[in-house]
């Protein structure tokens, strides 16, 4: 349990040293990512248990329907949040963040749109509740598994969101990060597949994609 929990911390560590300072453009980043995110969890399994995530990719159909509803539920949520309260903060700096420190700009936003929603949900979903959630949830307590999986993802973020946003905005987006860390590991736990949550995730980053498509003004 103890060393599943420290390969965990290490990987977001990693990336926290990536994101603040080798501070590679995001192609260079997400191959990083990819590596880190799988590469860890194999030793673990490779090395320290007999635990095995093909089931993590299980698909029923059943399962997936308060997904699916969730899904909408958070697509709808998240852009009528932009679009009644955005105004009332400073976003403008999030598209100079981007293009400054990771090489996101307007002529290859909508590539990085994609994969962010396909891929690197699925890494994530992989990772933190995959890993983090179900793989320790089989070796510790159920709270223990839903605090720590949900806490280190929303502390992953801290390091790809520094200087983005307000003080009060940034806390407010750790606490709804922690929010979904927990909703997500609910999804799985029920299912105990990362399908369900993967779900949700795909959807929440298809809205927020939409919104960096308008702070782009590609649309």
């Amino acid at each position: 349990m103890k060393k599943l929990m420290v390969l965990v911390v290490v990987a977001c560590l990693i990336m926290a040293w990536v994101e603040l300072f080798f501070v590679p453009d995001y192609i260079v980043k997400s191959f990083i990512k990819l590596i880190i995110f799988l590469l860890l969890p194999f030793i673990y399994i490779r090395y320290f248990t007999k635990l095995s995530f093909k089931d993590l990719f299980s698909l029923k159909v059943k399962n997936l329907k308060v997904s699916s509803i969730l899904a909408v539920g958070v697509f709808i949520i998240i852009l009528s949040a932009y679009f009644s309260v955005g105004g009332f903060f400073d976003l403008s700096n999030i598209t100079v963040m981007l293009e400054e420190n990771i090489g996101v700009s307007k002529s290859n936003f909508l590539f990085v749109a994609i994969y962010i929603a396909l891929v690197n949900s699925l890494l994530e979903e992989f990772f933190f509740r995959g890993f983090a959630f179900l793989a320790l949830l089989k070796l510790s307590t159920r709270r223990l598994a839903y605090l720590f999986s949900a806490g280190m993802f929303s502390i992953y973020h801290i390091a790809m969101m520094t200087d983005w946003f307000s003080i009060w905005l940034f806390l407010l987006i750790l606490v709804s990060l922690f929010v979904a860390g927990l909703l997500f590991n609910w999804l799985d736990e029920k299912t105990d597949s990362i399908l369900p949550s993967w779900l949700v995730h795909v959807s929440a980053n298809i809205s927020i994609n939409l919104i960096g498509i308008m702070l782009f003004e590609l649309i």
